[in-house]
C-alpha cells in the first residue's frame, strides 16, 4: 500500500530539490549592485517624496481577506441551487445552517468596524 505513495514522495523531493537549487543558484551568482538610486522608490518617473518603504494599515489587508472569505463561501451557494430539488428538506436546513453562520461572521465583522474604509 505504501508503495503506491512512492512516485507522490519522489515527485515532492524532486519539485523541492529544484526549487531550492533555482534559489541557491540565484543568490550566488545573481547580480548585487544595491546603491542608493536602486533603493529609492519609483512611480510616473517623479521624485519620491517620503521614504521609500511606508507601512501599509492593516486595514487594507483585513478587508481584502474578508472579500476573499465571504466570496469562497458563497460560491458554495451555486451547487446547492444546482441540485436544490434533489436534497429536500434536509438541504435547506442545512445551507440555512450554513447562511446564518455566514451571516453571524459578517455582523461580527461589520460591528468590529472591519469593514469601514478611511
Amino acid at each position: 500500500m505504501l508503495q503506491d505513495y512512492l512516485p507522490i514522495v519522489i515527485l515532492v523531493l524532486i519539485a523541492t530539490g529544484m526549487a531550492g537549487l533555482v534559489v541557491l543558484l540565484g543568490h550566488l551568482f545573481g547580480p548585487r549592485r544595491p546603491s542608493a538610486r536602486k533603493a529609492q522608490p519609483y512611480e510616473s518617473g517623479m521624485r519620491p517624496i517620503g521614504p521609500g518603504t511606508r507601512r501599509m494599515p492593516i486595514r487594507f489587508y483585513l478587508i481584502a481577506v474578508l472579500f476573499i472569505l465571504f466570496d469562497i463561501e458563497i460560491v458554495f451557494l451555486l451547487p446547492w441551487a444546482v441540485v436544490f430539488k434533489k436534497l429536500g428538506l434536509f438541504g435547506v436546513a442545512e445551507m440555512l445552517v450554513f447562511i446564518l453562520i455566514l451571516l453571524v461572521g459578517y455582523v461580527y465583522a461589520w460591528k468590529k468596524g472591519a469593514l469601514e474604509w478611511e
